[in-house]
């Protein structure tokens, strides 16, 4: 799959009940191979598949970006792990339906747990969508919740600054 990806993401209220509103959930773990200048190189499981795929700069303050991925397998996975830069993203993926749409929370582990972000992908920047009740304020564009930072920057060093 390829093309331009467009996505709103939002933070999730501190003990929001969205668990219960999900059709399905994930575990997923993803590296980066190559991450500068916007552009990553990434590979990740989702429970027993696997995938590389390579995002390419937003050019619109982090709503949209070339996205291409390829679902590749779990050995090469594991081999391309070897060469990602330092930091894995440890998460469990929620698919919680709201409307015609469908948002993606993740519950981040390891040394970014407490953090919980909603992504909602649109066709359009300007498709509107129902927000469900657990959404909070929205940090679209903000690099602080990209994964390739949070690997570097995890979410329990911000933690121990406040």
């Amino acid at each position: 799959m390829s093309g331009l990806e467009i996505e709103r993401k939002f933070l999730v209220k501190a003990g929001a009940d969205f668990k219960s509103k999900a059709r399905s959930f994930s575990h997923i773990k993803q590296g980066y191979i190559a991450s500068g200048r916007g552009c990553t190189v990434r590979v990740r499981t989702r429970d027993d598949h696997a995938f590389l795929t390579i995002k390419g700069p937003s050019l619109d303050g982090g709503l949209s970006r070339y996205e291409f991925e390829k679902e590749i397998t779990l050995d090469e996975a594991a081999h391309l792990f070897c060469l990602c830069e330092p930091g894995i993203v440890d998460k469990t993926r929620y698919l919680v339906p709201s409307g015609c749409h469908t948002f993606e929370v993740d519950e981040f582990h390891a040394d970014n747990e407490g953090l919980v972000v909603a992504e909602v992908e649109l066709a359009s920047a300007d498709e509107p969508y129902e927000k469900p009740d657990f959404i909070d304020r929205e940090v679209t564009g903000d690099r602080r919740y990209y994964n390739s930072h949070l690997r570097q920057n995890p979410y329990r060093l911000w933690k121990e600054r406040t």
